[in-house]
């Protein structure tokens, strides 16, 4: 009973965002501190569409490169992700 209200899309998206959010803190903990990049990282996961979660988790087990960390960035200015990290006290990101 229970494995029947698992839905298979929601498990994969599930996987899919925790990929994503082990490409992103290592990016972010460059400027930010432990804590403040944990927040962070949830932030722009929340604010990233479902493409752009799929891109980001295509770099999972190497350096996050130039494509990654613009993206990241882009997502990072948008305002939801901005009211996020104001809510979380995280910083303006630099640069």
């Amino acid at each position: 009973m229970l494995l029947a209200a698992c839905d298979p899309q929601q498990v994969a998206d599930k996987v899919l965002a925790r990929t994503a959010e082990s490409v992103v803190q290592p990016v972010l903990a460059r400027e930010l501190s432990g804590a403040q990049a944990d927040a962070a990282t949830r932030c722009v996961i929340q604010s990233a569409d479902a493409y752009e979660i799929e891109q980001l988790a295509r770099d999972v087990g190497v350096s996050a490169g130039s494509s990654t960390v613009a993206t990241i960035r882009a997502i990072s200015l948008r305002p939801a992700t901005a009211a996020c990290f104001a809510a979380n006290g995280v910083p303006v990101l630099k640069g």
